[in-house]
C-alpha cells in the first residue's frame, strides 16, 4: 500500500537579520574609520613636511618640491568617488559589512606599502611613482569606507538618536588625526636626521597591526535590518545604484557635496597647510606644530559625541551651521595668532578651530544619510562625500600653498578660501534640511527592536 502523500512544507524565508546592539555597531564603524584615517592622515603628515625631501631631487625648487608632495597628496582623492561607486554598489547590493573589510584591507596593505618605498636617491623617479600608485589605491579604499562605516552606525542606531551613534564613524577621523599626528611626534624624539631617513617610515609600518585588529571587531558584525527590507524590494528590473542616484538623487549629491565642503577641504587647510605655513613661512618648529594638532585632535575626539548629541536634541542641522559660522569667524584669528610665535595662543587657536569644526563634522554624517532612499543609500553619500574629497579635500592645501606663494607669504588668501567655503557650506546645509523634509528617507527599520538601557 502507498504511503499517503504528505503535505509540502512551506519554503524556508531567509533569515532576518539579526539584532545588532547600536554601541557595538557605533564601535565597530569607528574602530575601522580610525584605522583608515590613521592611514591618510599619516600620508598628509608625511607630505607636509618629509615626502618633500625624500621623494623629490634635491636640486628641485623648495616651492615646487613642496607642490609636488602635496600633489602625491592630492592624487588620492582623484579616485576616491570611483571607490565609492564601486563600493558603494556592493554595500547596497550585497551588505555593508563585507565591503567594509574590503576596503580595510586595501588601505592597510597600500598604508604598509609606503613604510617600505624606496627613496628618490635610491631608485630616481621610480620613488615618486610608487608612492603615487599606492596613493592611488589608499584613494579608492577610503572611497568606499566612509559611507559604509556611517550607515553601520545609523543603520542599526535607535530612533532619534541616528546623530549621536554616527557620530562614531565621524570620531575615527579625530582618532586617526591623533594617533598619526602622535606617531609623528615621537618619531621627532630621536631627532631630525633620524626622522629623515628611518622615523617617518614607522608610522606607515605600524599600521598593520591597526589593521589586524579592525579586521577581528568587523568580522563579528552583523548586518542592519534595514537590509533585509532591500533585499526584500529588489527586483531584476532594478537599475544600477549609481543609475539611480543620478536620475533621482542628483540634486541631493550635488548640494551634499557643498555642504561638506568645510568638513573636507577645510580641515585639510587647518591640519596639513597649518603645518606647511608654520613650518615654510614662519619658521616654527615642526614638533610643536605637531604637537598643538595632537591637543587640537584630543578636543575634537571629546567633543564631538556631545555636540551630536546635541544635534539629536536641537536638530543637527543647527549644530552643523553654528559650528560653520564658528569656523568662518577664527579663520583669519587662527593665523594670527601662529604670527605671535607663542605656543600657548598657537595652541589655543588650533584647539578653538577644530572645536568648530566638530560641530559640523559630527552631525554632518546622519544629515547627509536622511537624503537617500535605504537601497541606494550607501552608493548616494559616498559619491556626495568623495566629490567633495575630489574637489576640495585634495586640492584646498595644494590651493592655500599656491595662493600664499603668490600673496608674498601671506596667510590672508586661506584665511580667504576657508571662510568663502564656509558661507557656501551655511546654506547647502540648510538646503539638505528642506529636501528632508520633502523627501524624508527614514534611517532605521520599523522593525528594529531598540536593546534595553542604550
Amino acid at each position: 500500500m502507498s504511503q499517503p502523500s504528505q503535505p509540502a512544507k512551506p519554503a524556508q524565508s531567509a533569515q532576518p537579520a539579526k539584532q545588532q546592539n547600536p554601541m557595538r555597531a557605533a564601535f565597530a564603524a569607528l574602530a575601522g574609520t580610525s584605522i583608515e584615517w590613521y592611514d591618510f592622515y599619516a600620508f598628509a603628515t608625511a607630505a607636509a613636511i618629509v615626502f618633500d625631501d625624500v621623494f623629490f631631487p634635491a636640486d628641485m625648487p623648495p616651492l615646487l618640491r613642496t607642490l609636488s608632495a602635496f600633489g602625491t597628496f592630492a592624487v588620492g582623492f582623484l579616485l576616491r568617488p570611483l571607490g565609492g561607486i564601486v563600493f558603494g554598489h556592493i554595500g547596497d547590493r550585497v551588505g555593508r559589512k563585507n565591503t567594509l573589510v574590503i576596503t580595510l584591507l586595501m588601505m592597510g596593505i597600500a598604508s604598509f606599502a609606503i613604510g617600505l618605498l624606496p627613496t628618490y636617491a635610491q631608485v630616481g623617479v621610480l620613488a615618486p611613482i610608487l608612492l603615487i600608485i599606492l596613493r592611488l589605491i589608499q584613494g579608492i579604499a577610503i572611497g568606499g569606507e566612509w559611507g559604509g562605516a556611517v550607515l553601520i552606525a545609523v543603520e542599526n542606531a535607535p530612533k532619534g538618536r541616528a546623530t549621536f551613534f554616527g557620530s562614531f564613524a565621524q570620531l575615527g577621523s579625530s582618532v586617526g588625526a591623533l594617533l598619526s599626528t602622535g606617531a609623528f611626534s615621537l618619531m621627532h624624539l630621536w631627532g631630525d636626521e633620524a626622522f629623515k631617513t628611518w622615523g617617518w617610515r614607522v608610522p606607515f609600518l605600524a599600521s598593520a597591526v591597526l589593521v589586524v585588529i579592525g579586521l577581528l571587531i568587523r568580522l563579528k558584525l552583523e548586518e542592519a535590518p534595514v537590509m533585509d527590507e532591500i533585499r526584500a524590494q529588489r527586483t531584476e528590473k532594478d537599475k544600477l545604484p549609481v543609475v539611480e542616484v543620478f536620475q533621482t538623487s542628483w540634486r541631493t549629491v550635488l548640494v551634499g557635496v557643498f555642504a561638506l565642503a568645510t568638513a573636507t577641504g577645510g580641515y585639510y587647510v587647518v591640519t596639513s597647510y597649518l603645518l606647511n605655513y608654520g613650518t615654510e613661512e614662519l619658521g616654527l618648529s615642526e614638533a610643536m606644530l605637531l604637537n598643538g594638532l595632537t591637543l587640537a585632535a584630543f578636543v575634537e575626539l571629546a567633543v564631538t559625541p556631545g555636540l551630536s548629541w546635541l544635534g539629536d536634541r536641537v536638530g543637527a542641522h543647527k549644530v552643523v551651521i553654528a559650528g560653520l559660522i564658528g569656523v568662518i569667524v577664527l579663520s583669519v584669528p587662527q593665523f594670527l595668532l601662529m604670527g605671535t610665535g607663542s605656543v600657548f595662543l598657537i595652541y589655543a587657536g588650533m584647539m578653538a578651530m577644530r572645536f568648530a569644526m566638530s560641530a559640523l563634522y559630527g552631525p554632518i554624517a546622519a544629515i547627509l544619510a536622511e537624503g537617500f532612499a535605504p537601497r541606494v543609500r550607501y552608493t548616494g553619500i559616498s559619491l556626495s562625500y568623495q566629490i567633495c574629497n575630489m574637489i576640495f579635500g585634495g586640492f584646498a592645501p595644494l590651493a592655500a600653498v599656491s595662493l600664499t606663494a603668490l600673496a608674498g607669504g601671506h596667510y590672508w588668501p586661506a584665511a580667504a578660501l576657508l571662510m568663502a567655503i564656509s558661507a557656501v557650506g551655511i546654506w547647502c546645509t540648510a538646503l539638505l534640511r528642506r529636501m528632508r523634509d520633502t523627501h524624508p528617507a527614514p534611517l532605521t527599520s520599523d522593525r528594529d527592536a531598540v536593546p534595553a538601557g542604550v
